[in-house]
């Protein structure tokens, strides 16, 4: 059984799929499910038919923990900027030997963007983040331990689940009202820290304070809501496309009758990773965001 608000899917927008792969598959050594054209049916029912036909490819972690990470192929958006507009903003992965991703990672389509480092006050975790071909943002977040209202999984693969998402919002109170009401999942706790990839993308000083809350099910963390400065923006996109980087996240749900959402387009049957028969709809959250929704009571 997949517990409800499990994290069952995070959809990177990519220029070359081959590119990706190589990166995903190879150097991330996450393994290939699936790989060939978007289904016109699933591209309509993400709001996004332009994306039909479009190369695609799905990869699971090792561990085969029910977590899958696919790639679609768009054009760059010219004027997308990483962390600097609301939507999804990164998907946070658990991982082995995070002081060994450096060294990984060098001479690949993966950009190191924060070295791996120790947070003030926070010895449970240790992150580095990194953009993909797409100007994804990712996360390699080695576990030691549980937080004091969280458990955090350690990673049982080189490269284990998407165990937190990062959701840039205009209005982090509302967004988290959101998730509780209308999806049956918890507030937790808010923190007040400098927020280094927030500061570095709007050249805001390095003690510039930023607040984050974070939604759960019970202990178990999902969605990391941040606050944006006023500077941020809507995500720039292609007309019926997939938003640019990191662009749909799937949550797991007891029932999608339960949730209170207006669906893009009706619950559906679907095949293949990730559905595996179940339900699946798509809609859209406060900030923009994609937010596909699988029914796995």
């Amino acid at each position: 059984m997949i517990p409800h608000g499990t994290i069952m899917g995070g959809l990177s927008v990519v220029p070359d799929l081959a590119q990706a792969l190589a990166a995903y598959h190879g150097t991330l050594q996450l393994d290939l499910v699936h790989q060939g054209p978007l289904p016109a049916d699933l591209a309509a029912s993400w709001g996004c038919p332009a994306s039909a036909g479009a190369a695609h490819a799905v990869l699971r972690p090792r561990s085969g923990a029910p977590c899958w990470l696919r790639l679609v192929e768009q054009p760059p958006v010219a004027d997308f900027k990483p962390t600097t507009t609301f939507g999804w903003g990164a998907f946070e992965l658990s991982v082995e030997d995070v002081f060994g991703w450096p060294a990984r990672l060098a001479g690949s389509d993966f950009t190191i963007v924060g070295q791996p480092k120790q947070l003030p006050g926070m010895d449970a975790f240790v992150p580095m983040q990194a953009l993909g071909p797409g100007q994804e943002m990712i996360y390699l977040n080695q576990v030691f331990g549980n937080m004091a209202t969280t458990d955090l999984p350690k990673a049982r693969s080189i490269t284990d689940q998407i165990f937190i998402v990062i959701l840039a919002t205009p209005d982090r109170v509302a967004t988290c009202g959101w998730y509780a009401r209308n999806l049956g999942l918890d507030q937790a706790d808010t923190y007040e820290l400098p927020y280094q990839m927030i500061n570095a993308a709007f050249g805001l000083p390095e003690t510039h304070v930023s607040a984050l809350t974070m939604v759960q099910a019970g202990r178990m963390p999902i969605v990391e809501v941040d606050d944006y400065p006023p500077q941020a923006r809507p995500r720039p996109r292609h007309a019926g496309m997939l938003p640019p980087g990191n662009a749909l996240v799937s949550l797991a749900m007891t029932s999608l009758d339960a949730c209170d959402v207006a669906w893009i387009s009706p619950p559906a049957h679907r095949d293949g990773p990730l559905y595996e028969g179940r339900r699946a709809a798509t809609c859209i959250g406060l900030a923009g965001e994609l937010l596909e929704l699988v029914e796995v009571g």
